[in-house]
């Protein structure tokens, strides 16, 4: 889902991640209903920090393998980072940790502009 990272905060109803697996399933819905790819989750916190998943397949050799691709989003929607994660190294992130301590929230999808 790309959602502007500026309408995230206050603007936007947010639902709480409920456990690490979701996040695959949350990313995977909204590419679906949407025919975009990522989704865009909110760390709460005092800077709520936004980052957007998109779940890659499995990819030919020498390319990256299955699991997250995972953006750390700037105020106006803008990429500042990137990384290819393992499934593994996906679970150390601090999106898994954060929806560990109940601060892991994304806006729902919308199918509508």
């Amino acid at each position: 889902m790309h959602t502007d990272a500026r309408l995230v905060p206050g603007r936007v109803r947010l639902l709480s991640v409920q456990a690490p697996e979701d996040i695959e399933y949350l990313v995977k819905e909204s590419e679906v209903l949407t025919g975009r790819s990522g989704r865009t989750f909110v760390i709460a916190g005092a800077d709520r920090l936004v980052y957007r998943v998109h779940w890659q397949p499995l990819t030919e050799s020498g390319g990256h393998a299955a699991g997250p691709l995972v953006e750390r989003l700037g105020h106006q929607g803008e990429v500042l980072s990137r990384q290819h994660l393992q499934l593994w190294e996906f679970l150390e992130h601090s999106l898994v940790e954060a929806q560990a301590a109940g601060q892991l929230f994304t806006p729902p999808v919308r199918t509508t502009p």
